[in-house]
């Protein structure tokens, strides 16, 4: 686990605030073509990508840059939404608790069977009708999309349980696995340190309140389910990846100082449970703010902050 302080971060947003978020693009971006040149070498074996990560680690934004660069290499890859597979909220029997309530980070939230068999069939080059779920109603239906895979060509599976066995069956038989995550520690001035968890948790709040009309008391609650099916449903498999990506961008909390701190300060009286988020809150308070002018379009903290060149 790697470790940057808040000192380290002011100082370089201070001394040249433009150099410091090209170098850590840069960074992101040549382990991702390290990892697209590999996957190039063996698309006979693993015609198929299994990507996963927690919420808020840039999964969506990483499928598609590797997406870009493989197909700049003359490879045609295409990158499909795991979540698209997932049941209509009243046929999730398996995912609820004994109250009856959806556990939602769950992997029995996936149509097991339907994605298991998709899976294969998309190795074998045989055509497939790709689902759709619609996340405001929370049902699933056909999309009338038919994707049918070419020989020499790649898929991008992208999901939270996309490294479960549980949920993509047999498919170490055809597929390679990356596993995308935050992997570093912030450092406050006091030696507190700053869980991933809680920076993802940062990258959410901002994510959800533009795209999700979520307010950051409604987010934070949530905080802790979400982690706890991190834990119980996603890091058990991390391993079985092949290839592991930090997606910590050095900048970003400089970005959320920004974006969130002062809205924050505000929800501090009203949530009961804001002692929870203390940690979170001091690293922001001792961090030089960032304006996001400065951030490219395509860049993965683009996902959380908008503004960017792809689509989500």
């Amino acid at each position: 686990m790697k470790i940057l302080s808040v000192e380290e971060i002011n100082e370089r947003i201070k001394f040249d605030a433009k150099a410091f978020v090209e170098e850590r693009e840069k960074l992101y971006m040549e382990d991702i073509e390290k990892i697209a040149v590999s996957l190039n070498r063996h698309t006979s074996d693993n015609p198929v990508i299994l990507l996963s990560g927690p919420s808020g680690s840039g999964k969506t934004t990483t499928s598609m840059r590797i997406e870009q660069i493989l197909d700049r290499m003359g490879v045609e890859t295409h990158a499909i939404a795991m979540d698209d597979y997932f049941l209509t909220c009243d046929k999730n029997e398996m995912a609820k608790d004994a109250d009856g309530v959806i556990d939602y980070e769950s992997p029995y939230r996936v149509d097991i069977e339907l994605l298991s068999d998709h899976l294969m069939k998309i190795a074998n080059c045989e055509a497939v009708e790709l689902p759709c779920f619609n996340f405001a109603t929370q049902t699933s239906g056909k999309s009338g999309r038919i994707f049918k895979r070419k020989p020499g060509e790649l898929v991008i599976m992208e999901g939270i349980h996309a490294l479960n066995p549980l949920v993509t069956g047999k498919s170490a038989e055809f597929a390679c696995g990356i596993y995308i995550s935050v992997r570093t520690r912030i450092e406050a001035s006091d030696g507190t340190l700053l869980h991933p968890s809680k920076i993802r948790l940062m990258r959410r709040l901002n994510r959800d309140r533009i795209h999700r009309a979520r307010s950051f008391a409604e987010s934070m609650a949530r905080y802790k389910s979400v982690e706890n099916g991190a834990s119980k449903y996603i890091l058990p498999f991390k391993n079985n990846a092949k290839f592991q990506i930090d997606s910590f961008m050095g900048y970003e909390p400089a970005v959320f100082k920004t974006l969130l701190y002062e809205e924050l300060l505000g929800v501090k009286d009203g949530y009961a449970g804001f002692d929870n988020f203390a940690d979170m809150v001091k690293v922001l308070s001792e961090t030089e703010p960032l304006g996001t002018e400065l951030i490219p379009d395509s860049s993965l903290i683009r996902e959380f902050i908008g503004g960017g060149s792809m689509t989500y």
